[in-house]
């Protein structure tokens, strides 16, 4: 299923707009609507850049006219001190977009820098790291997005597009083969996963034939058991409580298809902006 990032782009602006601009921006109202400036907007942080198309969008909604041209390329790895974008328009119009702007681009870029790092440390194995719906409400799409300019992968955007099969539904389905046979059933071209706790689980899921499976809190020892009973095309996902690199590093070794990690998402520590202005 292909993820469109973008088809609530729109709308996310438009309410991050009203939360901050409400009936209008009233510090504004001091600087003359004629007078037009341009500003700069840097990073203090060395980054990896996400949230071009919520800044562009901010600044068209706020003032069309609001010229920005870009100084770096979606994705690329920054240093501390990096020119990011240039705008020019009207002063208050620019005034006024800036913490919107900055708000998405300092998070998304957070977000992006923080899958970078992590994908960085198992780049030597085939593993691959995976998000997961741990994200700030309002912006799943946003940081959906931002995890893939990092270098990571998305794992299901909602409850709507995957199946995963967790103990809760299992105990409500009667067994792991009925809950498997019940997904098929109800949409059998969704992508269907399940958790397993225990090798036993294991063989029992492996036998009911899940497109993957997540492997939960399972030890190192027993991810090796696991990845060597692989068979078919079945996909093996490791998850639960992943947030160090010494941890992470030994659960790729093992040879797990993916790492899920929530903390890429939930951890990151938004990206220091600033944006000078010029009066012309």
């Amino acid at each position: 299923m292909a993820i469109n990032f973008f088809h609530r782009l729109t709308e996310t602006v438009r309410t991050a707009l009203e939360e901050d601009v409400g009936s209008g921006d009233i510090t504004a109202q001091l600087i003359a609507d004629n007078q037009l400036a341009a500003a700069t907007v840097l990073t203090r942080d060395s980054a990896t850049i996400a949230g071009r198309p919520w800044v562009d969008e901010v600044m068209r909604q706020v003032d069309p006219e609001i010229k920005v041209d870009w100084l770096v390329e979606e994705g690329a790895r920054v240093t501390a001190g990096s020119e990011l974008f240039t705008c020019s328009g009207k002063a208050a119009s620019i005034l006024t977009a800036e913490r919107t702007c900055l708000n998405f681009l300092q998070t998304l870029s957070g977000t992006a820098t923080n899958t970078q790092y992590f994908s960085s440390l198992i780049s030597h194995t085939s593993t691959k790291l995976l998000d997961t719906r741990k994200t700030l409400p309002g912006l799943r799409l946003a940081q959906k997005y931002a995890v893939c300019m990092g270098g990571g992968v998305n794992h299901r955007i909602g409850l709507y597009d995957a199946f995963l099969i967790k103990e809760n539904h299992i105990l409500a389905a009667g067994s792991i083969e009925n809950a498997i046979g019940n997904a098929r059933t109800i949409a059998p071209r969704a992508r269907l996963e399940i958790e397993v706790e225990t090798l036993q689980q294991l063989n029992e899921a492996m036998q009911a034939s899940p497109d993957w499976i997540m492997l939960d809190n399972f030890s190192l020892q027993d991810l090796r058991i696991a990845v060597s009973r692989r068979s078919g095309s079945i996909l093996f996902e490791a998850s639960g409580g992943i947030d160090n690199e010494k941890e992470l590093i030994a659960i790729a070794e093992t040879g797990v298809d993916f790492i899920s990690m929530g903390a890429i998402t939930k951890n990151c520590r938004a990206i220091d902006l600033s944006l000078r202005l010029n009066s012309n």
